[in-house]
């Protein structure tokens, strides 16, 4: 396996171009719109499944027929279910042109068949696509020296922010630049728990599709897709462990249940699939001025944000977001125009991210929108690059900027450039995600006490192989470090 180049291409901003070219008139593998059809790609993503996003939908669906002679159909699965959406559309073989993916799920997509080999169609037929997204992004996708997605160049470094709303910061003088430790938190937590006095409020509100994001930072997970496996980004002679035996992650998941049982998460977190709304808390991967956004899309005012973690480095998390091309697609050419004119026209990228201009948005000033409403459910860290992108209102007006320069000063995990080759452990690897799944809900929220539940869910993945699992990467992270 070849060491990947360490990201210096990330650091050094392309030249984003607006020049797209135009649609070819025959699709590649059976598309045909000679006769003046219009073809309509089928994209399965991720978001909050409620949300009123027709507007935006149609906005770009004329602006796509104007500029490529294309519609897009947008099917956003809720946080919540997504996983299960995608086991089931790639295992059953169901009809796709676009699909989002991640490192949780996208190695296994493509040992089963399920995204197209782009490694030659992308530079054939979306040239400027190529161009704008740097060459160790693209070093990071493949998968046995070939490319099966279109990555997302945004903050491809993990920097973790927690955030809480203003209001409560104020009435507690509450100092976030020290709230930087789940014990910290934990304090603040329980201050405003004590002082709101309203068994009905709940700091930590959160549910299925919004687990603590960002609990297991600290950890590589190898792009394995499966939660107990990792290497600490820190350690040098790159071992294996169980994460959830760890004291550090076994600590975090004690506070966690703590809160569920002092009142501070609420009761139906790990059943509950709805998509809270003004959250006092939040954690989130980002960036100088995400907060803006945050607040809009949450209907708070403003939130007081606090960095934890990063900026950092991994392999997974440049796979953090990547749109997949279907293998049974008849349009692959067309979908690949897509991705090309998201990522380098920026008119279209907005109605992307931030819905129909005059109902979802409005300009108020070049490169600066004002959301107009906050139901808008499509992520725009889902669709394409943030660098052709319009900032919030509110937000740093040099905010990409920003974002690029956190690129730069990324520090990089001890395994930074490996990718787990799963094919070798594809079945137990399967077995072990179908096992962690029965348990995540209750673990990751804090409604089971994790030194029960954790000896439980670890006799199961054993059964399961989850030693073999954690032998066959070690084994390979050996041999990819030795060479």
């Amino acid at each position: 396996m070849k060491k990947m180049r360490i990201l210096s291409a990330i650091c050094a901003a392309a030249v984003l171009t607006t020049m797209v070219a135009s649609c070819s008139n025959k699709g590649t593998n059976g598309g045909d719109n000679k006769k003046g059809e219009t073809p309509e790609l089928v994209y399965w993503t991720v978001g909050g499944a409620t949300g009123e996003n027709q507007n935006a939908f149609d906005a770009v669906n004329k602006y796509l027929k104007d500029k490529l002679n294309l519609n897009i159909k947008v099917n956003i699965a809720d946080w919540g279910d997504y996983d299960t959406k995608f086991n089931t559309i790639v295992n059953s073989g169901e009809y796709f042109d676009l699909m989002f993916t991640n490192n949780t799920n996208y190695a296994n997509a493509v040992n089963l068949g399920a995204f197209e080999d782009i490694t030659e169609l992308v530079d054939k037929e979306a040239p400027e696509l190529k161009k704008v997204i740097p060459e160790d992004l693209w070093e990071a996708v493949k998968i046995d020296g070939k490319i099966y997605s279109v990555p997302t160049y945004k903050d491809s470094s993990l920097t973790q922010y927690w955030y809480i709303d203003k209001t409560y910061v104020d009435k507690y003088n509450i100092d976030m630049s020290k709230v930087t430790t789940f014990e910290e938190l934990d304090k603040v937590f329980r201050q405003i728990k004590e002082g709101e006095n309203d068994p009905n409020f709940y700091p930590f509100k959160t549910s299925q599709g919004g687990l603590f994001n960002g609990f297991f930072n600290d950890y590589d997970g190898l792009c394995s897709g499966l939660r107990p496996l990792g290497v600490k980004i820190d350690d040098e002679s790159r071992k294996v462990v169980n994460v959830l035996e760890q004291p550090d992650i076994v600590e975090k998941l004690e506070i966690l249940h703590g809160w569920y049982k002092d009142g501070i998460t609420n009761p139906d977190a790990p059943t509950s699939t709805e998509n809270y709304k003004q959250c006092m808390f939040g954690t989130a991967q980002g960036f100088p001025g995400a907060e803006a956004t945050w607040a809009a899309n949450q209907g708070i005012d403003a939130y007081v944000t606090t960095q934890v973690f990063g900026p950092l480095y991994t392999t997974e998390t440049i796979q953090g977001s990547l749109n997949a091309v279907g293998k049974n697609s008849k349009y692959k050419a067309e979908a690949l125009k897509y991705l090309e004119l998201a990522n380098t026209d920026g008119k279209l990228r907005d109605m992307m991210a931030y819905g129909a201009e005059g109902k979802d948005f409005e300009y108020v000033s070049d490169g600066v929108v004002k959301k107009l409403q906050d139901n808008y459910s499509w992520p725009s860290y889902t669709q394409a690059t943030f660098f052709n992108l319009s900032t919030v209102e509110g937000a740093p007006e040099d905010q990409w900027d920003q974002v690029k320069k956190l690129n730069e000063q990324a520090k990089k995990s001890s395994v930074l450039g490996f990718a787990l080759d799963v094919k070798p452990i594809q079945s137990e690897l399967t077995a072990c995600k179908t096992v962690y799944d029965q348990y995540k809900y209750e673990l990751e929220t804090g409604a089971k006490d994790p030194n029960v539940i954790i000896p439980e869910l670890n006799k199961k993945l054993k059964d399961a192989g989850f030693d073999k699992v954690m032998e066959e990467a070690q084994k390979q992270i050996d041999a990819f470090f030795a060479k």
